[in-house]
C-alpha cells in the first residue's frame, strides 16, 4: 500500500512538473496534496487537468518545435547552426541531414526526448481524465460529455501522430494498474490496421458526441483549438487517407515485420481504405460546407488601396496568417502554438537599417523548392511549352508588366519570371517584391523590392542571421507584421493551422482518384484551389499548356499531378515531411542535392548561379522512425522497425 501511494503521488507530481509550458494550469492539485482524487474533486481543478490533456499538442507554430518542418528539404540553414542554437530546432534539421541514431534517437516522440513530446505519457493523461471526469461533483453532465469528447479525440491525435512516425504501437486503450507486476508492462506493439481501427473508434466516439460543439463562433474566440465536431471530422479525413497510402498500405518492405509472438504487424493492399477515404472526406467537406467554412478571400475593404495585382497574392497568405475567428478556411486553430518568432525568422530584411530585435531571415527554402512552383500557367516549369526551363537560370531585367513581383529594370533568373500567385505569395528573393509591410506596396507608389546581394540590407551582415539559399518564407509571415526604418519588427501573430479547407479538398481529389480515376468530381476539388490561387483548371493548363498534354487524363498521371498541387499548396505548413513519406515518395525527394544561389556575391550574374550546399540522402529504413536502443531493453516484447 505505501508503495502504490507513493506511485499515485509521483504520477500526479509528474502532472505537474510536466506542465511547465502552460504555465496557467501548473497548479493541478489543492493544497499540495498530490492525488488524483484531489484533481478531480473540483470543476477548476478538472479544468487543468483537461489542459494538461491539451498540453501535449505538438508546437507545429515555432519551427524549432515542429518535427516536420526542417526534416526533409523545404528549409535549410548555414552549418553550424548558431542561430538555431543547440536545441530542438538543431536536433530535427539533423534528421534531414542524416543524423538519425537509435542510440539517442532524434525527436523522440516514444519517450518525449531530443526535441519530442511524450505522447505514450499524453495518452495515459487522458486516460486518467476520461476515467476521474464523471466524479467531479460540481459540474453538470452537458460539460462533462463535452471535456470527455474533446480528450477522445486528443488520445486519438496522440496515437495518430506515434502511428505516422513509427508505424505500429502499443495501444494505450486503458491505464495498467498500479499493482501490474512487471510481466504485464511488457507491452507487445498492435498490429497496424488495429492501430488505425483504434484511432477511427475514438475520432467516431467524439464526433458522435452530441455535446461537442459543431465548431467555434465568432464570439467564442477565447475558445479556439478547443476541439469541435469539425475538427474531427476533417482529422479523420486526413487520417484515412493516410492509412490508405502506400507507406501503410500493403508496403511489401514491411510484408515481413512480426512481433516477437509471430504475429504480423502490416498486412496486405486493401482499396477499400482508399474508399472510406472517400468517404471520410466527403462527410468532413459537407459538414464544414454546413458549418461556413470556405476558401479564404481577402477583405479588401479592410485595406482598399490593395491593387487588383495583390488580390490574389493576399488571398494566399492570408489563408495562413490572418487569424482566428476572421479566417474561415482554418477548420483547426492550434491556439496553444502562436506563430510568433517563427515570422523573424522567415522575414527577410527589407529596410536598410538592422537590429537585434529585427528580422533573422535564417529559414531558407533551397533551389529546389523554388523550381517545384508551377508557370503562370498551372503546369511544372519542365513541362511549359511557353516557358524557357533549359535557360531559367539566365538574367533578365524586370519591366514594368513585372513591377508586381520584380523589380523594374533589376536583373533576375527567368526562373523568377511568369511564376504562380502562389510563387510570389510564398518565396521572397532578391529583387523580388516584399508585400504586406504596409508601405510602397501600391500602384501608386514606388514598390519596394527586396536585396540581397553582398553589402546589400537582406545581405549576409555577418555570422549569422542570413539565409543560406538566397530565399526567404513570405508565407509564413503576416501581412501586418512591419518592419520598421529602424529595422525593428512588429509581428502580428496567428494560431498555427493545423488543418485548413485546401488541405481537407485535396485530400477529397487524391482519395478520389485512387477509388476512381480522372473523372468531374476529382477535379472539381483540386480546381477550386487553384482558382483561389490565380491558375487554370487541370484540364485547360495541361491541354494547352503541357508537353504531356494528357496527362491528367489517366490515374497514374494525375495521382502526380494532386500530389506535386498539395506540395506547392501546403509548402512550409509541415506536410510535405509526411506527404513524401506516405506516398514513399522520400527516397526519391530526399536523395537530391540541396543548392542555393552564391550569396557571397555583389554582382548579379555571379550572384544568381546556383552552388551546392550538401547532398542530402535518405535511406529506406528512414521511413519510419527508430525505437531507442533503452527502450528495447527496458521492453524485452518490443520489435524494432525495420533497417534499424
Amino acid at each position: 500500500m505505501q508503495l502504490k501511494r507513493y506511485l499515485q503521488v509521483m504520477i500526479a507530481l509528474c502532472l505537474v512538473t510536466g506542465m511547465v509550458s502552460c504555465k496557467k494550469y501548473l497548479d493541478v492539485v489543492p493544497d499540495g496534496v498530490a492525488t488524483i482524487e484531489n484533481a478531480f474533486s473540483l470543476r477548476s481543478s478538472a479544468e487543468k487537468y483537461l489542459f494538461t490533456c491539451y498540453s501535449y499538442m505538438p508546437r507545429n507554430g515555432h519551427f524549432n518545435t515542429n518535427a516536420a518542418f526542417a526534416t526533409a528539404d523545404e528549409v535549410w540553414y548555414m552549418y553550424p547552426s548558431k542561430d538555431i542554437g543547440s536545441g530542438d530546432g538543431v536536433k530535427f534539421w539533423n534528421i534531414a541531414r542524416g543524423g538519425q541514431n537509435v542510440n539517442d534517437p532524434l525527436g523522440n516522440y516514444w519517450e518525449g526526448t531530443n526535441g519530442g513530446r511524450a505522447l505514450f505519457t499524453g495518452i495515459r493523461d487522458c486516460n486518467t481524465f476520461l476515467d476521474n471526469i464523471g466524479k467531479v461533483p460540481d459540474m453538470d453532465n452537458f460539460e462533462k460529455e463535452q471535456w470527455k469528447a474533446e480528450v477522445t479525440f486528443l488520445k486519438a491525435y496522440y496515437h495518430f501522430f506515434l502511428i505516422r512516425m513509427y508505424g505500429p504501437v502499443p495501444l494505450g486503450k486503458k491505464n495498467l494498474p498500479i499493482e501490474s507486476d512487471k510481466d504485464e508492462v511488457q507491452v507487445y506493439r498492435d498490429p497496424l490496421d488495429s492501430c488505425f481501427n483504434y484511432v477511427v473508434q475514438l475520432l467516431d466516439e467524439a464526433s458522435t458526441n452530441p455535446r461537442l460543439p459543431d465548431r467555434v463562433d465568432g464570439t467564442e474566440a477565447v475558445d479556439l483549438g478547443r476541439i469541435t465536431r469539425a475538427i474531427v471530422k476533417a482529422f479523420k479525413a486526413k487520417v484515412m487517407v493516410t492509412a490508405a497510402s502506400p507507406l501503410y498500405n500493403g508496403n511489401p518492405d514491411y510484408v515481413g515485420m512480426k512481433d516477437k509472438r509471430g504475429v504480423s504487424l502490416f498486412s496486405s493492399y486493401n482499396a477499400q481504405k482508399w474508399v472510406k477515404a472517400v468517404d471520410a472526406c466527403k462527410d468532413a467537406i459537407e459538414f464544414c460546407a454546413g458549418m461556413g467554412y470556405e476558401l479564404y478571400r481577402y477583405n479588401t475593404a479592410a485595406t482598399p488601396m490593395v491593387v487588383r495585382d495583390l488580390k490574389t497574392q493576399y488571398d494566399l497568405r492570408g489563408a495562413v496568417t490572418d487569424k482566428e475567428v476572421t479566417n474561415h478556411e482554418v477548420i483547426w486553430h492550434n491556439s496553444t502554438s502562436r506563430a510568433s518568432d517563427i515570422q523573424r525568422y522567415a522575414m527577410a530584411n527589407i529596410k536598410a537599417a538592422t537590429t537585434g530585435s529585427g528580422p533573422k531571415g535564417i529559414i531558407a527554402p533551397p533551389i529546389k523548392m523554388a523550381e517545384l512552383f508551377y508557370t503562370k500557367n498551372g503546369v511544372p516549369i519542365n513541362q511549359d511549352i511557353t516557358w524557357d526551363y533549359a535557360n531559367r537560370f539566365a538574367l533578365r531585367k524586370g519591366t514594368i508588366e513585372d513591377k508586381f513581383q520584380i523589380g523594374v529594370n533589376e536583373d533576375a533568373p527567368l526562373l523568377h519570371f511568369k511564376r504562380e500567385p502562389r510563387f510570389y505569395a510564398s518565396l521572397a528573393f532578391d529583387r523580388g517584391i516584399w508585400y504586406g509591410n504596409w508601405d510602397a506596396n501600391y500602384d501608386t507608389a514606388s514598390i519596394a523590392f527586396l536585396k540581397a546581394r553582398k553589402g546589400e540590407s537582406a545581405a549576409r551582415q555577418g555570422i549569422s542571421n542570413y539565409s543560406i539559399t538566397g530565399y526567404w518564407i513570405k508565407k509564413l509571415v503576416n501581412i501586418a507584421t512591419t518592419t520598421k526604418n529602424d529595422g525593428s519588427m512588429t509581428t502580428v501573430t496567428y494560431p498555427w493551422p493545423e488543418l485548413r479547407l485546401a488541405d481537407l479538398y485535396l485530400l477529397y481529389s487524391e482519395a478520389l482518384n485512387e477509388v476512381g480515376g480522372p473523372s468531374e468530381e476529382t477535379f472539381k476539388w483540386i480546381n477550386l484551389v487553384r482558382a483561389r490561387a490565380g491558375i487554370p483548371s487541370v484540364e485547360i493548363a495541361w491541354s494547352q499548356y503541357a508537353r504531356e498534354n494528357a496527362k491528367y487524363t489517366n490515374k497514374e498521371g494525375l495521382r502526380d499531378i494532386i500530389q506535386q498541387e498539395r506540395m506547392i499548396e501546403l509548402a512550409f505548413e509541415g506536410q510535405r515531411f509526411w506527404d513524401l513519406r506516405r506516398w514513399k515518395r522520400a527516397h526519391i525527394e530526399l536523395n537530391a542535392p540541396i543548392k542555393g544561389w552564391d550569396i557571397e556575391q555583389k554582382d548579379p550574374a555571379a550572384y544568381n548561379r546556383e552552388v551546392l550546399l550538401f547532398n542530402q540522402t535518405f535511406t529506406l529504413r528512414e521511413y519510419l522512425w527508430p525505437i531507442s536502443v533503452k527502450e528495447l531493453l527496458r521492453n524485452k516484447n518490443l520489435v524494432q522497425n525495420p533497417g534499424w
